[in-house]
């Protein structure tokens, strides 16, 4: 079955009886582990339990496809329902999820994990059919997504969390669900236990204090540096992110997300709004010490040239993925690009 956006939240939470099994996949592989770890534990709370989980590898299903419907029909000595895991399928697991889901038998759940499956790819088609299956799609937090996750993580510590402090994070999180929730959490004991807080309100300073050495401000620079044409802040910034070791897609949708921002506030522009007007319609909202830069960046960029800045990153990010040459080459020499175009 194919789940609707609104519907996943729900099934994730609390899963239909009607599936046997299910499909979670996607290019960000936090949110997949997230979900298929919390709809597992909706039949098995410890998932180390050797005698309800079965973790199966995918190439063995690719030779073997009949130990899935097996694993599945087994009756755990202890008693209770079973999980079975496969973890990083993909179309060499089609053959034998079709197997049992033609003949599902015995109550295990089956649970698939995937990457980033394509809408022609087998096994995802197959469980998107299926009645007695689901398929949910794992993509890049968007900034609901993220402001949810945000808040949510903030009540768990008893937080609450300023708009310009959530703004910063909106902007910086996102590209895997896993690694946003642990930025949140290292925030959240970076204020202390409960009893010893100055204050309850987390701040834009709490937040530049906790990341100021991780990869969100690192990305953060090099996608400013590159808006503004600032060629030696730059190739500084790239220097020291890649050094470090950070991810040179995550730099490049780091970059297309503010560049997309500034095309939605330049086409408000061309309506005849203000450059502050625009800014206010933005959505997070520009906090208030990027406010300054973001409204000068503005002034050097068309609408026109944040298309072509936008198809400039995309195709970078695609080169990245496809073409086999080293990402951090492709990715600076993107950035050079734009910026350069910010400078003329």
């Amino acid at each position: 079955m194919k789940l609707s956006y609104r519907d996943i939240p729900a099934q994730v939470k609390k899963l239909s009886p009607q599936y046997q099994a299910v499909l979670v996949f996607g290019p960000d592989e936090g949110l997949v582990r997230e979900r298929a770890t919390l709809i597992a534990r909706q039949v098995v709370e410890d998932l180390q339990d050797p005698f309800l989980i079965a973790n199966i590898d995918p190439e063995q299903l690719k030779s073997e496809p009949g130990i899935l419907g097996d694993e599945a029909a087994a009756i755990s000595m202890m008693g209770g329902r079973r999980v079975i895991r496969v973890e990083g399928a993909a179309e060499n697991t089609t053959k034998a999820a079709q197997l049992f889901l033609e003949n599902p038998i015995g109550d295990g759940l089956i649970v698939i994990t995937a990457g980033n499956l394509r809408p022609t790819s087998g096994l995802r088609k197959l469980f998107e059919k299926a009645k007695n299956a689901a398929a949910i799609p794992c993509y890049e937090d968007n900034q609901a997504a993220l402001d949810t996750l945000i808040h949510e993580v903030m009540r768990e510590n008893g937080l609450t969390i300023d708009s310009d402090a959530a703004s910063f994070l909106q902007m910086n999180l996102g590209s895997d669900r896993l690694v946003s929730r642990s930025e949140l959490n290292k925030l959240a004991i970076y204020m202390g236990p409960p009893d010893k807080r100055a204050s309850h309100m987390v701040t834009m300073d709490d937040v530049t204090a906790c990341v100021g050495d991780s990869g969100a401000l690192s990305i953060d620079m090099i996608t400013n540096a590159t808006i503004s044409g600032d060629l030696r802040r730059l190739d500084d910034s790239l220097f020291k992110a890649f050094n470090r070791g950070e991810n040179a897609i995550a730099v490049l949708r780091s970059l297309l997300r503010k560049i997309q921002r500034m095309h939605l506030a330049r086409g408000y522009m061309d309506q005849g709004l203000s450059a502050d007007q625009a800014m206010g319609k933005l959505i997070p909202k520009v906090f208030a010490m990027e406010a300054r830069s973001f409204k000068a960046d503005l002034s050097k960029w068309t609408t026109t040239r944040l298309a072509s800045a936008m198809a400039i990153t995309s195709d970078a990010e695609k080169d990245c993925k496809t073409t086999g040459m080293p990402v951090e080459a492709i990715c600076a020499r993107a950035c050079l690009r734009i910026a350069n175009a910010a400078k003329r």
